[in-house]
């Protein structure tokens, strides 16, 4: 029997640390002023959210999606034991793309120095937060059907130049940071039912779509990009938009029904998973998760406090944080659950 199995995985975050004492006073282009900028302090962003501080890249224009993507993917090709020649599909999920079109993976791809006439596959998706389970899914499906066999999955996100630094913003800009995570998969032969990938689902509610967004680019309008720094009121659309209230009921909802559900399909208890990883939007959506789904709280791991939501990124950079502290072991079993704008969501159960 063909399993998928996680060969190898890998994490990047820029060197440079904002702590939430110091975004109050950081401009639009995150330069620290004397004067603060935003009314918000550390304990009003804790209570909220559970953020102690998260890694920013340099503001000198020199820094990509795809750059931070690059660092993770390389780690993680060199964890598996691989070259990235021996990388024939690239899922690459993110909603902070190098540019419009096309998408980011084929700059990844010419980063890790495989592009030309004979260069993978390469597939970008826009599922955000969820964005990691969706392509674990993904590829999953390519390795049981023998169509690729060795996948590189990367969730990769630069928020810091796309967030609004005031006080009408401050409630999506304190949650975000810069980072990447990566994972190689490829196929296993073995008739053990709990090796690799042992079970993805995953869902959306369009309904949903318009209580996180960012627009930007609108379609329906005509210029699609129009932008005046100094007109604050008529430049709302080039900025992330929440409904915070209803994202954090459905994400509690929604995250714990989809644990639940993957435990009842293949049977496992607590006793069976290592580690519960939930999605880092929250670290009080997470607590509310644990708590209605009866998750050993001992067994949830939990970064947010030290990245911010990385949206596609936090999954693996969770597992990679804690597998490099000792904590996370080869061979442990994983369940993970998510939730995102659009809405999306799913959950996950793999061994690392």
């Amino acid at each position: 029997m063909i399993r998928t199995s996680i060969l190898g995985i890998g994490s990047y975050v820029p060197d440079r640390i904002v702590t939430n004492e110091e975004l109050a006073y950081l401009d639009q282009k995150h330069v620290r002023q004397t004067e603060k900028q935003t009314e918000t302090n550390d304990e009003w962003i804790r209570v909220r959210s559970g953020i102690e501080q998260r890694h920013y890249v340099p503001n000198d224009g020199k820094w990509a999606c795809s750059d931070l993507a690059k660092e993770a993917a390389v780690r993680a090709i060199a964890d598996a034991k691989l070259q990235p020649k021996d990388i024939d599909c690239i899922i690459l999920a993110t909603l902070s793309p190098d540019i419009h079109f096309p998408g980011t993976a084929v700059f990844l791809q010419s980063k890790l120095g495989i592009d030309g006439e004979e260069g993978c596959a390469c597939y970008d998706i826009r599922q955000q937060c969820s964005g990691f389970l969706y392509g674990l899914q993904m590829a999953d499906s390519f390795v049981k059907t023998g169509l690729y066999k060795r996948i590189l999955i990367v969730g990769s996100e630069l928020h810091s130049h796309s967030l609004e630094y005031s006080t009408r913003g401050r409630d999506v800009m304190v949650l975000f940071g810069d980072g990447a995570g990566a994972i190689v998969v490829g196929p296993q032969e073995t008739n053990d039912e709990r090796a690799g990938v042992l079970y993805t689902k995953v869902q959306a509610d369009g309904s949903g779509a318009l209580d996180l967004y960012l627009k930007c680019f609108d379609i329906a309008k005509v210029p699609y990009l129009d932008y005046d720094a100094n007109k604050t009121e008529e430049n709302r659309d080039m900025w992330p938009t929440m409904n915070g209230k209803k994202v954090f009921l459905h994400a509690v909802r929604c995250m714990t029904m989809a644990t639940n559900q993957a435990l009842a399909a293949t049977g496992l208890t607590w006793k069976d998973i290592d580690w519960f990883v939930p999605h880092q939007a929250n670290l009080r959506i997470n607590e509310a998760v644990v708590h209605y789904a009866e998750i050993p709280p001992e067994k949830a791991l939990n970064s947010i406090m030290f990245y911010g939501n990385t949206t596609a990124a936090t999954v693996p950079l969770t597992i990679d944080h804690y597998r490099r502290e000792g904590k996370v072991k080869k061979g442990d079993l994983i369940l993970s659950a998510v939730f995102g704008a659009g809405f999306t969501w799913g959950a996950g159960i793999f061994r690392v």
